[in-house]
């Protein structure tokens, strides 16, 4: 006679059993996640379709445009100074992402992996400055670059910005994660900080990397008072100082809200090409 063990049956039975249930439990979750999102979204469709709307035509929320059309968007590219608004506003985004990627990896590193003497110290102080508000040293910060000629170019509009505290904590807290001996085994084989750094810090911490390059460009992009004190003329003029500007003049609704879709466009370019490292980013959170 076979005896057959029905225990892995019984397990099966009621894993499908509580799945229903599991279910059940969860809809209310989805739903009101689904409300969140609904809600988060509708005014950036909205101003989209105002944007495409034909100038004086009605349209959202009273009634739905007859036809959508580009001409608002081409419209607000030809006013004048839009462009280089535009231009100035990417200069001081992607330098700025650039520079504090690297300086904040670079830290991050000595911050993690390092052993100097006043290291805590240093990194806590540091950290510090998360504590004091931008407003509370734009004066002082205003004055220092003021007296070095930096008004209205664009190393005074960008270097101040440049010490991201918060940059250099992700990175450190990302790279104590990282095993140590992989840089053992590279200090083994004679690499220098330079090599360690470049083909063992850069590669392993992509995706933090990206994340952090998507939070400082945006920060920078829509950055607005430290742009607006500091540049006082087209030459080093932001796209968000100038959007201001556009709204103290008489113009239509459709034409403001394509300026404002043109100015998000980027932002959702940046966060759509690095998407992929956002979730692996989050992937990895607690993971040695």
């Amino acid at each position: 006679m076979t005896i057959t063990d029905s225990r892995p049956a019984v397990r099966n039975a009621k894993t499908s059993a509580a799945r229903p249930r599991r279910a059940a439990r969860s809809w209310p979750l989805v739903a009101l996640l689904a409300v969140l999102s609904v809600l988060t979204v509708s005014p950036f469709v909205a101003m989209f379709i105002v944007a495409l709307s034909p100038a004086g035509e009605p349209t959202v929320p009273g009634s739905w445009p007859s036809r959508l059309t580009l001409d608002n968007m081409l419209q607000v590219l030809e006013t004048s100074g839009f462009l280089e608004w535009t231009a100035n506003s990417a200069i001081y985004s992607v330098v700025s992402v650039v520079v504090i990627l690297i300086t904040a990896s670079m830290a991050g590193y000595a911050f993690a992996k390092k052993r100097f003497p006043g290291r805590d110290a240093i990194l806590w102080t540091f950290l510090a400055t998360m504590m004091v508000p931008f407003q509370a040293t734009l004066i002082p910060t205003y004055v220092l670059v003021s007296d070095l000629g930096g008004v209205d170019t664009f190393w005074g509009l960008i270097v101040p910005t440049l010490a991201n505290s918060q940059a250099v904590f992700l990175m450190r807290q990302f790279i104590l994660g990282l095993p140590d001996e992989l840089f053992d085994a590279a200090k083994v084989d004679g690499a220098s900080e330079l090599r360690i750094y470049w083909t063992i810090v850069v590669p392993l911490t992509k995706p933090i990397l990206a994340t952090l390059g998507v939070f400082v460009f945006l920060w920078h992009w829509n950055d607005f008072l430290w742009p607006l004190v500091i540049g006082q003329s087209d030459a080093t003029r932001t796209l968000t100082v100038g959007l201001t500007i556009l709204r103290t003049e008489e113009m239509q609704i459709t034409l403001l809200m394509a300026s404002a879709a043109i100015t998000v466009l980027p932002c959702l370019l940046v966060f759509f090409l690095l998407q992929r490292y956002l979730v692996n980013s989050i992937a990895m959170t607690g993971l040695k």
